[in-house]
């Protein structure tokens, strides 16, 4: 499984939010060039983290985003989910409905794919921004 860049850039631009200091205000064009992020997609992402609820907006004179929530409060998979929607491992993971798979009318697997994608998502809910955001202090060889 691989993020698409959307949503790798989603966890770096929520990750740097992160570190910023309690109560600041962030802007798209500061995360954008902090982490390098173009800044037509810091924009798009900062709106979906915040529809998602995950950023909050003020408006106005000093206005900008905040972390809408304790950072040990979003785990990666709110951050991914926000991007990309319900993490499923495969097209017809959560969905007794029919696909355009070849093999949908035959699969003995898809009934059990749901389960697989819960533990998928199990496992990124485990991971907070917090841990996240934290500096990673490499130890001597």
């Amino acid at each position: 499984m691989r993020l698409t860049h959307l949503a790798d850039y989603a966890v770096v631009i929520m990750t740097a939010a992160a570190r910023a200091p309690a109560g600041g205000r962030l802007s798209a064009s500061v995360l954008a060039g902090e982490t390098g992020v173009p800044l037509p997609t810091a924009q798009k992402l900062m709106g979906k983290l915040g529809s998602a609820g995950l950023l909050g907006s003020v408006r106005g004179a000093g206005g900008g985003f905040t972390l809408a929530r304790p950072a040990d409060a979003i785990s990666l998979a709110d951050i991914i989910e926000a991007v990309e929607g319900p993490i499923a491992m495969t097209q017809c993971s959560g969905s007794d409905e029919a696909s355009d798979c070849a093999l949908d009318a035959r699969c003995r697997v898809k009934p059990h794919m749901s389960v697989v994608s819960r533990a998928v998502r199990g496992a990124l809910a485990g991971v907070t921004l917090e841990q996240l955001a934290r500096e990673r202090v490499l130890e001597p060889a």
